[in-house]
């Protein structure tokens, strides 16, 4: 069983983006992106790196929720389940997915695919009775963003999701 949106990906390396935001623009790029599928308009990425409160070691969590809410009152902003996240997906929205090994229990032993970063979640397959979630990257300093997809099992430990949508 397979779900994927037709979400268009950016890089977080774009040249469009402030180069001192660049390596940490993961999650202003991610809810840029996420708003201009769900909203057909989104503030320019290095607006939303101010407006979120994003800081050079990333975006957190909370901030994001907080400040979201803020800008867009009548979403529904929230951190959500995995099966509220596949949801989402089945509904046609895609989701914020972060992964986080730094402020994870045990994350010196915990392997996965980042060991920080956000990510829009687009979609998921389910193959040999395994979860695989199917994200844009938002790229490199060498590259645009690209789909790739994460065996959730490997990851499970240290993702987060927060559901982004107009009510």
């Amino acid at each position: 069983m397979r779900q994927q949106l037709g979400l268009l990906g950016k890089s977080q390396y774009d040249a469009s983006i402030a180069a001192n935001y660049r390596n940490s623009a993961c999650g202003p790029t991610t809810i840029h992106v996420m708003l201009n599928y769900l909203n057909g308009s989104a503030p320019l990425i290095n607006e939303l790196y101010k407006q979120l409160g994003s800081t050079k070691i990333g975006l957190f969590k909370w901030r994001l929720i907080r400040n979201l809410r803020r800008l867009y009152p009548s979403w529904d902003v929230r951190t959500c389940s995995l099966k509220e996240a596949l949801q989402e997906i089945e509904a046609g929205r895609p989701v914020a997915m972060r992964f986080d090994r730094y402020f994870s229990f045990g994350w010196r032993d915990q392997t996965s695919t980042f060991a920080y970063h956000w990510v829009p979640l687009i979609g998921y397959d389910i193959r040999d009775d395994q979860l695989w979630l199917i994200f844009h990257d938002n790229g490199t300093a060498n590259r645009d963003s690209i789909i790739r997809q994460a065996l959730y099992q490997h990851n499970e430990k240290v993702l987060s999701f927060v559901k982004v949508a107009p009510r």
